[in-house]
């Protein structure tokens, strides 16, 4: 089981190359790539999970030593990347630019703000409760989600879509790791400091997880770059 995460995370990238492969459109590899890089950053948060959410065995035992591991990047590399383009593998959209004159509507001088409301809302939760991280993230999550859609009304189709969609996935990829090694949730999440709950022995708190990440990180790319979806 030492190899467990390390494993598990090559999975995932072996699926993040078949997806990234499969799509035709230039715009959409692009896309996937980006926010992939850029959300692998955010496998250096692994600190505030280790030891209070899990503590996974891993390479050079990184994790349990330090805190940080070689297997959160690739993990969230791969994450990142396939919330935010599963819905257009799905269904064929292309990405048009905003104009200009659009980008002055009411709604578009919350657009800094929405962006980064996700991480003040984690920020804040962080610092000023003793919320398990786990649940402070799924919160920023879904806040803000629910800023971007309000900044963003026309990408609240993807966005729902997509957290539906990716919390399928991804309740069928743990599911590879709950049958290759029996046990190994209940010896590495802390259950004990969330909830306890096992969906077919998946944490509740993995899949509120996948669920949020699907919801907010679907809409990053044409959030930030000022794109909207043309069906």
């Amino acid at each position: 089981m030492h190899y467990a995460w390390l494993i598990w995370s090559l999975m995932l990238l072996v699926v993040w190359a078949a997806v990234y492969l499969s799509l035709e459109s230039k715009e959409s590899r692009k896309e996937m790539l980006v926010v992939s890089l850029w959300t692998s950053l955010f496998g250096l948060t692994e600190p505030l999970f280790v030891p209070e959410y899990w503590s996974p065995p891993s390479l050079f035992d990184l994790a349990l030593k330090t805190g940080f591991d070689l297997e959160s990047l690739l993990f969230i590399f791969g994450v990142g990347g396939l919330a935010v383009v599963i819905y257009e593998r799905i269904f064929r959209v292309k990405h048009v630019k905003i104009s200009a004159e659009e980008k002055h509507r009411p709604r578009h001088k919350y657009h800094l703000l929405a962006i980064l409301s996700a991480p003040m809302i984690g920020i804040l939760l962080l610092v000023f409760t003793d919320f398990n991280p786990i649940y402070s993230v799924f919160i920023a999550l879904i806040g803000g989600g629910l800023f971007t859609w309000y900044c963003r009304p026309d990408l609240k189709k993807k966005m729902l879509a997509s957290a539906f969609i990716f919390l399928v996935l991804y309740f069928v990829y743990f599911l590879t790791l709950v049958f290759m090694y029996p046990g190994y949730v209940q010896q590495v999440w802390n259950l004990s400091a969330i909830s306890g709950v096992l969906i077919l022995g998946i944490p509740l708190e993995e899949l509120m997880f996948a669920f949020g990440i699907g919801f907010l990180w679907s809409s990053a790319y044409e959030h930030i770059g000022w794109r909207k979806l043309n069906y």
